[in-house]
């Protein structure tokens, strides 16, 4: 850590109502070498891995989306039933269309940028651009049964 970041870090140990330095997330991470950096593993995956041509696997996708939860409830968003269409191309970008529970949902703004980055998480996945959409609404019909069940929901 250089000598003022790590006098800032003192100073707010020193100062707990000083602001917190910011973390900026861009659009696109790479290193230098082209490898892409994973922001949730915190590691350089191999650029092979960033070479891979052709349309994602699904399975893997939707493996991705489904480790995203509402804050809100305890069942994945897949589940849930907020996902509604994945378009996977041949130049490993993957375009989502998904819902929230309601517009007035408090995880509006989070929920579509962490599908994104789980989306990103894949390998063969070289772009990610996720939609809320508002139709169809939502609705509880779109609920997997393992959802009804895990919200007792009959």
């Amino acid at each position: 850590m250089a000598d003022t970041e790590a006098e800032g870090a003192a100073a707010n140990l020193e100062n707990p109502s000083a602001t917190p330095p910011q973390t900026v997330v861009t659009e696109e991470a790479t290193t230098p070498a082209g490898q892409v950096f994973d922001a949730f593993k915190g590691d350089v995956q191999a650029a092979q891995a960033a070479q891979l041509e052709g349309e994602p696997p699904l399975d893997e996708v939707i493996a991705a989306i489904s480790t995203v939860y509402d804050p809100e409830i305890p069942v994945n968003i897949y589940e849930l039933g907020l996902i509604y269409t994945i378009d996977l191309h041949d130049d490993g970008s993957v375009g989502i269309d998904m819902s929230l529970t309601t517009p007035n949902c408090p995880s509006a703004q989070d929920l579509p940028m962490m599908v994104r980055y789980a989306v990103l998480s894949v390998p063969a996945v070289k772009k990610c651009e996720v939609r809320v959409v508002w139709e169809p609404p939502w609705d509880m019909s779109r609920m997997s049964d393992d959802a009804r069940l895990a919200l007792n929901i009959f």
